[in-house]
C-alpha cells in the first residue's frame, strides 16, 4: 500500500509478462488494431480488443491504441465488449515511463468509469464496482469515490454488496485517506442492510478495518447471527479467533454465539464453530459440544473427504479429552455404515481408543452386527472389512476378558467363509490367554469343525484341538472328531498307481506312468541362454493326478484336503492325535483298552499319512522330509512307551510355551506402542490451550496464547536455527560417502560431485578445478540421466582462471525408486590456444538406500501383498558370514528394512533361519523380502539359501536385489561384526 499523500506508481510492482511469438511488427499490428476499433461493427471491435490485451500481456507497448479505445469503445452497451474493456483498463500502462506521472488520457478513462458507475443497468454498475476492487491507482479512484458511495443506496442488492466490497479494497489496499469516513459509513450501512451478501461484505470491512465497531455490532445482534447467512457466520468465527488470540479475556463475549453456531444447518459453519470452540477453551462443556457436533457431521455428510476430515478432528480431540469424547462413541460407530473402506478403517482406529468398561458391551454388539452384515456386501470389500472388524473385536477381547467368550462364539460361525483365518487365529490367542473359556470354545470348535473349508484354517484348528483338549471328555470328542473328518487311511485317490505298485511305470524305457504326459517348455539358464526342459506332469482329472474323483466330492473338507495331497496338514493331524493319545496314556495308563484303541488308530493314520508323503516325495525329493521325520517320532513314541519320557515334555508342554511366549512378545510390543501414545498425550497436555504466557520480548502483543512456548525445546531450536545448524554439520563420514570423483587427477580439469538427496530431488554440487595455467572459457558441465531421473536445469557456462575453481550446481528430479545413472562430460575452450577440450566424467549411480525407509505391517498384510505382487527377484546367498543372526542383522542394517519376524522366534540354536523384512520407499512403494538361510554341515560351515524380493514394480525389486548381492561380499567376518 502506498503511503498517504504519495501516488502508488504501478511500476513499483510490475506484473509478470507472458511472451507470445508474433510474426508482424508492433507498428503494423497497431495500425490494424486501430482500424478495427474504428469499425462500427462490434465483432471487429471485440477481436481488436482481444488482440490488444494479448499484446499488452506479452510486453508490447501500444500507446496509440489507448485513445482509439476511449473514443470508439468506452461508450458501447455490448456486455462482452464491456468485459473486455475492464480487462484492458487493468493491463494498460497508466503512467508515463519517464516522469512516472499519470497519463493525461486517464482523465477520459475516469469519465468512462464514472459513466458505468452511474449506469441505469444494475449489472453494469455491479461489474464496474467489482472491477474497481482490482485498481491500485489513487488518482484514478479519487474522482470515483462519490459515485461508489452513492451505489451503497442503490435499490438492487447486487450493486450494494459490490459497492461495500469496493470500499473495503480501496480502504485496505490503496489508501484510507480516499474514504476517511468508511468505518462510519459501513456502520450505518450494516444497520439498515437486509441482503445477506451485502451485510456480509460490510461486516468483512468492519472486521478488517474497524474491529471495535464489528464487536459492538455482533454484541447487539448476537441472537440474529444464525439468520444472517453462512458467509456472515464464518466471518463471526474468524473475528472470534482473531480477537481471542490477542485478548483471551474476550472469550466470554463470544461463547454464546459459538454455541448457537454449532446448531447451524450449514456443515461448514458448524464444523468451523466446533474447531473454534475447542481452540479457545478446553472446558468439558466446550469439548462435549464440539465432539457432539463432529459426530453429527460424521453421520449427516455424504462426502467421503468430509468424513475423513471430521474423523481426523475427532482423533486429535480424543488425545486430550478421551473421557468426554467417549460419550459420543456410539454415534461415531454409526460411520461404519459407509461403503468406503478408508472411512471404516479410520472409524475403528478412533473407536478402539475410546472403548471402556462402561461401553464395551455396546461396542462389541455393534461390531458383531457389522460382521453379520458383511455377508450381504460385495465379496472383495466384505473380506477386507470383515478382517478389520475381527481385528477390532480381538482388541476388545484382549482388553476386556469378560466379553471374550461371547465374542468368540459369534465369530466362530464364520469359520467356513472368507476371513476364517483371522477368526481361527483370534480363537487360538483367546484360548491360550483365558483358560476359563477353553471348554466352551472347544465345544463350539468341535461343532464347527466339519464346516471349515480352508486348509490353513483346518491346520490351526487341528493344532488347537491337539494342544488344549485336556479334559477326558473333550479329549475323546476331539479324537473322534478328527478321525471322523479325516476318514480311514489310505489318503490317496483310488486311481493312484502308487497305491498298488509302489511306483508308477514312468521308470520303464519308452513308457509313461498312467495319467501322466511329457511336456516341454523353454527356460532361461543361469548364464542367460535359453534351453528346452522336458518334464512329466499329471493329466488333469486322469489317473495319478492326485485329484478327487466325483465320488469323493461329498467327503468332509478335511478328508478332501488330505486326498488332494496336503502332507503338512496330514503331519499336523498325526501330531495332534499323538498328543491326545499321550495325554490319555498319562491319565489312564498304558493298559487301558480305550488308550490301546487310540494308539492303534493313531498309528494307522500315521502310516497312511507317511505313505502319502512318500508318494508325493517321488517327484520332489526332500520336500517333505520334516513331515516324515515328525511322523516317525510320533510312531516311535506310540510303539515304545519307554521313550515317552524323553519327548513328553516337548509334546505336551513346550509347544504351548512357545506360543505363549509369542503372545507375550506381541503384548509387550502393543504395550510399548500404547505407552508411546500415552506419552504423546501427556506431552500434549503439559500446557493447556488456556494457559497464558506474558512474554513481551518475543511478541508485539502483551498476551501469549500458546502459539510459541518458551519451554518447548523444539520451538526454541526452530526459532534460533539451532536445529538447522546441527543438520548442516551432520556426520561428516556420511557426507563423505556421497562424494564421487568424476575425473582423474591427471586431467586438465578435475571434477568431483557431492550428492544430496531430498526425497524427490537430487542436488549435485560439482567442484570443478582448472589444473592448467591457461584461462578456460565457456566451460560447461553437460549432464545426462538414465532411468527415472530428469535434469531440471542445465548448468551454465563459466570462465575459470588458471588454478582456479568453481562450484556448479544442478538439480535432478526423481520419480521412482528404480536405480538411475548420471553421466556427462565437461566441455571447455582454452583461451591461449583457442582449442576445444573435452573431459569424460565417471558415472554416478544413485543408491536405492536413499529412498528406502523402514516400515512395519501385520503378518496378514505381508502375506496378502506377497501373493499380490507380481515382480520377484531371487538372490542366492553367497557370503563369508558364518553366523545366521549376524548375517540377518547385516542385511537388515544394510538395506534400511524392518524385520517383521519376532526376535523370540529367531533366538536359539538352529541350523535354519527364516525371516520376513519390510520397507517402504519415499514414493509409497512396498518392498517385501523373505530371507531363508541354512548353515551347511560341512567343515566350512558356510551359509546357503536364497533371499526373495517382491514388489509391485520391477525397478525396486531389481535395485534391492543388486543391493543385497553387493552387501554379501564382505572381506572379514570379525571386522564386519565389529563395525
Amino acid at each position: 500500500m502506498a503511503p498517504s499523500g504519495l501516488p502508488a506508481v504501478s511500476s513499483i510492482e510490475t506484473s509478470c509478462t507472458v511472451l507470445f511469438h508474433t510474426e508482424k511488427a508492433s507498428a503494423v499490428q497497431q495500425e490494424e488494431i486501430m482500424r478495427d476499433l474504428e469499425n462500427p461493427d462490434v465483432k471487429y471491435k471485440i477481436q481488436a480488443l482481444k488482440q490488444t490485451i494479448m499484446l499488452l500481456l506479452s510486453g508490447e507497448n501500444l500507446p496509440r491504441v489507448l485513445m482509439s479505445v476511449i473514443r470508439f469503445c468506452s461508450s458501447t452497451n455490448d456486455h462482452l465488449l464491456k468485459k473486455l474493456l475492464m480487462l484492458y483498463w487493468e493491463v494498460v500502462p497508466k503512467y508515463d515511463g519517464t516522469s512516472k506521472k499519470l497519463l493525461s488520457e486517464m482523465i477520459l478513462v475516469c469519465n468512462a468509469l464514472r459513466n458505468d458507475l452511474n449506469h441505469p443497468n444494475e449489472y453494469v454498475r455491479g461489474s464496474m464496482l467489482r472491477f474497481l476492487c482490482k485498481l491500485r491507482e489513487p488518482d484514478l479512484l479519487e474522482p470515483l469515490i462519490p459515485s461508489i458511495k452513492a451505489c451503497l443506496e442503490h435499490r438492487h442488492s447486487y450493486v450494494r454488496k459490490n459497492a461495500a466490497l469496493a470500499i473495503l479494497n480501496i480502504h485496505r489496499h490503496v489508501s484510507s485517506d480516499l474514504v476517511p469516513d468508511a468505518p462510519e459509513l459501513m456502520q450505518q450501512f450494516i444497520q439498515t442492510e437486509t441482503d445477506s451478501g451485502a451485510r456480509r461484505n460490510a461486516f468483512l470491512f468492519l472486521c478488517s478495518e474497524a474491529e471495535l465497531v464489528a464487536i459492538q455490532f455482533l454484541t447487539e445482534h448476537l441472537d440474529e447471527v444464525p439468520r444472517y447467512g453462512d458467509g456472515f457466520a464464518l466471518l463471526v468465527l474468524e473475528l472470534t479467533r482473531k480477537v481471542c488470540r490477542k485478548d483471551p479475556a474476550q472469550k466470554a463475549r463470544f461463547v454464546r454465539a459459538l454455541f448457537n453456531l454449532l446448531q447451524s444447518d450449514s456443515a461448514a459453519v458448524s464444523y468451523e464453530a466446533a474447531w473454534t470452540l475447542v481452540s479457545l477453551s478446553s472446558a468439558p462443556t466446550a469439548v462435549r459440544a464440539a465432539a457432539s457436533t463432529y459426530a453429527q457431521l460424521l453421520n449427516s455428510q455424504s462426502d467421503h473427504n468430509v468424513k475423513l476430515i471430521v474423523l481426523e478432528r475427532l482423533a486429535s480431540l480424543k488425545q486430550g479429552h478421551t473421557r468426554v469424547v467417549q460419550e459420543n462413541l456410539m454415534d461415531i460407530l454409526r460411520a461404519l455404515g459407509s461403503p468406503n473402506l478408508d472411512i471404516c478403517r479410520k472409524t475403528l482406529e478412533v473407536a478402539m481408543d475410546l472403548v471402556s468398561p462402561r461401553n464395551i458391551e455396546e461396542v462389541v454388539a455393534v461390531l458383531k452386527r457389522e460382521v453379520l452384515r458383511t455377508q450381504e456386501g460385495e465379496q472383495e470389500k466384505a473380506t477386507v472389512y470383515r478382517s478389520m472388524l475381527i481385528q477390532a473385536i480381538h482388541t476388545c477381547a484382549a482388553r476386556f476378558p469378560e466379553v471374550a467368550d461371547a465374542v468368540v462364539h459369534v465369530l466362530m460361525d464364520f469359520l467356513s467363509g472368507d476371513g476364517a483365518l483371522d477368526v481361527i487365529v483370534f480363537v487360538r490367542s483367546i484360548i491360550e490367554q483365558y483358560p476359563a473359556f477353553r471348554p466352551s470354545i472347544l465345544n463350539k470348535l468341535l461343532q464347527s469343525f466339519a464346516y471349515i473349508q480352508g486348509n490353513t484354517v483346518l491346520g490351526v484348528a487341528v493344532w488347537i484341538l491337539g494342544e488344549y483338549a485336556m479334559e477326558p471328555t473333550l479329549r475323546k470328542e476331539a479324537f473322534d472328531c478328527l478321525l471322523a473328518n479325516a476318514g480311514q487311511p489310505p489318503y490317496l485317490p483310488k486311481s493312484t498307481p502308487a497305491m498298488k505298485e509302489g511306483v508308477g511305470e514312468g521308470g520303464r524305457e519308452g513308457g509313461n506312468a498312467p495319467g501322466q504326459q511329457l511336456v516341454s517348455k523353454s527356460v532361461v539358464l543361469a548364464d542367460g541362454t535359453y534351453a528346452t526342459q522336458v518334464a512329466m506332469v499329471p493329466v488333469p482329472g486322469g489317473a495319478g493326478s492326485g485329484k478327487l474323483g466325483a465320488e469323493d466330492k461329498s467327503s468332509p473338507a478335511f478328508r478332501r484336503a488330505l486326498l488332494e495331497g496336503d502332507v503338512f496338514l496330514g503331519g499336523l493331524l498325526v501330531s495332534s492325535l499323538t498328543k491326545l493319545t499321550v495325554q490319555a496314556l498319562e491319565t489312564a495308563g498304558p493298559l487301558d483298552p480305550e488308550c490301546k484303541e487310540m494308539q492303534a488308530k493313531t498309528l494307522l493314520v500315521a502310516c497312511g499319512v507317511g505313505r502319502m508323503a512318500e508318494v508325493k516325495a517321488q517327484g520332489n525329493v526332500g520336500a517333505y522330509a520334516d513331515v516324515l521325520e515328525r511322523i516317525t517320532v510320533c510312531a516311535r513314541v506310540l510303539l515304545d512307551p519307554d521313550s515317552l519320557s524323553l519327548v513328553k515334555d516337548t509334546l505336551l508342554t513346550k509347544c504351548k510355551m512357545s506360543y505363549a511366549a509369542f503372545l507375550k512378545f506381541k503384548q509387550e510390543e502393543a504395550a510399548k506402542s500404547d505407552k508411546a501414545r500415552q506419552g504423546e498425550k501427556e506431552g500434549g497436555l503439559s500446557a493447556l490451550p488456556d494457559a497464558l504466557i506474558n512474554f513481551r520480548q518475543l511478541r508485539h502483543f502483551g498476551v501469549q496464547t500458546g502459539d510459541f512456548d518458551l519451554y518447548d525445546g523444539e520451538d526454541i531450536q526452530r526459532a534460533t536455527g539451532a536445529g538447522a545448524v546441527k543438520d548442516e554439520v551432520g556426520d561428516w563420514s556420511k557426507r563423505l560417502a556421497h562424494v564421487y570423483q568424476l575425473s582423474g587427477l591427471a586431467d586438465p580439469v578435475y571434477a568431483e560431485a557431492y550428492v544430496t538427496v531430498h526425497d524427490y530431488d537430487i542436488v549435485l554440487e560439482i567442484l570443478v578445478i582448472n589444473r592448467t595455467k591457461a584461462t578456460l572459457t565457456n566451460l560447461t558441465v553437460e549432464l545426462a540421466t538414465m532411468g527415472d531421473l530428469k535434469l531440471i536445469e542445465r548448468p551454465q557456462s563459466h570462465t575459470i582462471g588458471p588454478q582456479d575453481q568453481r562450484i556448479i550446481r544442478a538439480n535432478i528430479k526423481v520419480s521412482s525408486t528404480e536405480t538411475g545413472h548420471i553421466f556427462g562430460t565437461i566441455v571447455y575452450e582454452n583461451s591461449s590456444t583457442a582449442e576445444k577440450g573435452t573431459v569424460n566424467l565417471n558415472d554416478i549411480q544413485m543408491d536405492i538406500m536413499d529412498y528406502i525407509r523402514p516400515a512395519s505391517c501385520s503378518d496378514e498384510a505381508f502375506r496378502a501383498m506377497w501373493a499380490e505382487f507380481e515382480w520377484e527377484n531371487k538372490v542366492a546367498i553367497n557370503t563369508t558370514f558364518l553366523d545366521l543372526q549376524a548375517f540377518l542383522t547385516h542385511v537388515v542394517s544394510s538395506t534400511n528394512m524392518e524385520c517383521l519376524t519376532p526376535t523370540s522366534s529367531l533366538s536359539g540354536e538352529s541350523a535354519f533361519l527364516a525371516a520376513n523384512l519390510y520397507a517402504k520407499s519415499v514414493f509409497g512403494e512396498d518392498a517385501l523380502v523373505n530371507l531363508s538361510v541354512e548353515k551347511k554341515d560341512d567343515a566350512d560351515g558356510r551359509l546357503s539359501g536364497y533371499v526373495r524380493i517382491r514388489s509391485k514394480t520391477q525397478g525396486i525389486a531389481l535395485s534391492l536385489g543388486d543391493r543385497i548381492t553387493a552387501i554379501q561380499r564382505v572381506g572379514d567376518v570379525q571386522e564386519e561384526i565389529a563395525a
